[in-house]
């Protein structure tokens, strides 16, 4: 009785290491979707400070997979599902929200490239094999860089957020070797 016990917890105990890296990874994503919250009823510091922490989260979920040595390709594809949300949407509806939206149509465009270029970097790095380098500018990068710039907008003009927004979506496809810190 007691040795089924035992396999019974130990079983249970490699289905949560298992999964450990995937509950940072929706924890990433929670947190970005809960910016996003923030940032509709106009309280874009918190949804800033959330972007940082998505960006926290998904740094550990990396780290424990690769600790743990439980990388799997669900975990690959859900790590940019949710990295396309904290770090694309988010960080561009900041920007998009506290000073894109002066510029109205063209404001919304830039907003879309961003958003559109990420998912471009994340589905390119998906089917390629990672040699040590990334190529283009990590989505994260580019995303924190974004969210970022929320606190110079009182000290540089709003055309700034427009070149900004389109030089990040177009460093994040380059084709720029970046090597993984």
């Amino acid at each position: 009785m007691f040795m089924l016990e035992r396999e019974r917890i130990d079983s249970t105990f490699k289905k949560v290491k298992a999964q450990s890296a995937n509950f940072l990874t929706l924890i990433n994503l929670s947190l970005g979707a809960l910016a996003l919250l923030f940032m509709i009823n106009n309280d874009l510091k918190i949804g800033f400070i959330l972007i940082f922490l998505a960006g926290l989260f998904d740094r550990f979920d990396g780290m424990v997979a690769r600790k743990l040595n439980i990388e799997s390709e669900f975990g690959k594809q859900l790590d940019s599902l949710c990295d396309l949300i904290s770090f694309g949407i988010a960080p561009a509806f900041l920007i998009y929200q506290a000073v894109l939206h002066q510029f109205g149509v063209p404001g919304m465009i830039f907003t879309i490239i961003f958003i559109v270029c990420g998912a471009i970097r994340l589905a390119r790095f998906n089917i390629t094999e990672f040699t040590g380098s990334f190529v283009g500018v990590p989505i994260t990068v580019a995303g924190c860089l974004m969210a970022a710039a929320y606190l110079s907008i009182n000290f540089v003009p709003a055309f700034f957020f427009m070149f900004l927004t389109i030089g990040l979506s177009f460093l994040m496809i380059s084709t720029i070797s970046v090597k993984k810190q």
